[in-house]
């Protein structure tokens, strides 16, 4: 398989898996309301969704790709601390409201780093395989 043919079905793989995740992700936004699954595993799921999505573009040859979705993940919780919603103020838009969060909490922070070891774990032994 030439190299060519390689990055074209990572990238079906990955826009596949972007798509599927992504609808989860909604489906927990819009019918899931417990204390487990929406505020925690929708937090890990949201790291592989944005990994997912940039490895359509950049298919291979970022090993760091699950340590820079962490910073962006962090850095997005942060600007919640900060009240970026109401310093822009997106208060009424529901939507950007959502998107952005409004809520700052260091277990946010903390799903998010679960997911990019799962990420990581996914990118070393992906590397091994494909060695083989």
């Amino acid at each position: 398989m030439t190299l060519q043919n390689q990055k074209k079905k990572g990238r079906i793989k990955y826009s596949v898996t972007f798509l599927m995740l992504l609808m989860t992700e909604v489906l927990i936004a819009l019918y899931v309301h417990d204390n487990f699954i929406r505020p925690y595993i929708g937090d890990v799921l949201v790291v592989i969704v944005v990994y997912c999505f940039v490895r359509i573009w950049i298919p291979d040859k970022c090993r760091l790709l699950p340590l820079y979705v962490f910073l962006f993940a962090a850095g997005v919780e942060m600007l919640q601390y900060f009240d970026l919603v109401r310093v822009l103020g997106l208060e009424e838009n529901v939507f950007l409201r959502v998107l952005i969060g409004s809520v700052f909490d260091w277990k946010d922070i903390l799903c998010y780093a679960v997911g990019c070891v799962v990420l990581a774990g996914y990118e070393v032994l992906g590397r091994r395989f494909l060695k083989r």
